[in-house]
């Protein structure tokens, strides 16, 4: 099987994690690296013996794909250049931080014909694939997305850092119109907000709770989805789920078996996978729209509630 030539711009925290792993996947062929920061680009590429790349366009000129993992605010700028130059792309969420320019993405990708996949990498978590052949119709969902304060990537708020990943979850298992947002949010260590709750509700009578901060003591990503026959219990980070059904009129317990696996690896493998049949991508720019264009409606709540005596 011939390997994608593939190239990541930005190997900082987590696009160190998508170098390792393009040089790791057996379906691909890791070209080399680019980051602004010389010494982190050379130790990146040293790890896993390719070419530290002095400019980004020479990587993109070497590489059939790539992978963006830079700022967000440089998602847009970063993007285009690779899709203008004829590279699919998988970009870290959000896609960008503006939804204008989001959508700018998408017409660009299919305007070059060429694959755009956004990294809602929860989307890969195994124990979310095999919760979701449970799923029917959600009457009642509530996230919580915890973490201590990372002291990085604190230039967005905490609705595009943490809760952007159950946005997009939560669009794609109740996929009706929202029709009402009610947002809080504080900033407490930085500029934008640490710590945000919001609580929508979908045409059809569908309600969500979200809970997202990056000042808690200890991590927790865990959501809970009550429909009319079940409540399904899902822990992303130990990656396991449980079923809640009631029999003969009792609650019975089942633990729904999760074969556990890293969500990146999966994530990147299946963008290859789409590169190499042209498929399209299980959260492709159109679904990263969608969920930028929410966390931004989200934000704006919490500016109005801020400025509301």
């Amino acid at each position: 099987m011939q390997r994608i030539r593939i190239g990541v711009i930005g190997v900082g925290h987590i696009g160190r994690h998508h170098a390792r792993l393009c040089a790791e996947l057996p379906q691909t062929e890791l070209v080399g690296v680019f980051d602004v920061d010389r010494q982190r680009c050379r130790e990146v590429a040293d790890l896993y013996g390719v070419e530290p790349f002095s400019s980004m366009e020479e990587l993109i000129a070497r590489s059939v794909a790539v992978t963006v993992a830079t700022p967000t605010g440089t998602h847009f700028a970063v993007t285009t250049a690779c899709l203008q130059a004829g590279c699919h792309v998988l970009v870290e969420k959000p896609i960008a931080d503006q939804v204008e320019e989001a959508r700018a993405l998408v017409c660009l990708s299919r305007e070059k014909g060429l694959l755009l996949q956004v990294g809602h990498v929860e989307r890969f978590n195994p124990a979310f694939r095999a919760m979701e052949p449970f799923l029917r119709t959600p009457r009642f969902i509530e996230a919580h997305r915890l973490c201590p304060y990372p002291g990085r990537n604190t230039e967005i708020g905490v609705v595009f850092d943490l809760m952007i990943h159950d946005l997009e979850i939560i669009l794609h298992l109740v996929q009706n119109p929202v029709v009402a947002i009610d947002a809080v949010g504080v900033a407490v260590l930085s500029s934008t907000e640490d710590i945000a709750n919001a609580r929508i509700r979908f045409a059809g009578g569908t309600v969500a709770n979200l809970t997202c901060s990056r000042i808690s003591p200890e991590k927790m990503r865990k959501i809970r989805i009550f429909q009319d026959d079940a409540y399904l219990s899902l822990n992303y980070g130990d990656q396991c789920g449980e079923i809640y059904r009631k029999k003969n009129g009792r609650i019975e317990r089942e633990a729904i078996p999760v074969e556990k696996d890293e969500p990146l690896r999966l994530q990147i493998a299946a963008f290859v996978d789409c590169v190499r049949s042209q498929f399209a991508p299980v959260v492709d720019g159109g679904k990263g729209v969608a969920a930028l264009d929410l966390a931004m409606q989200i934000s704006d709540r919490i500016g109005e509630a801020a400025a509301t005596p």
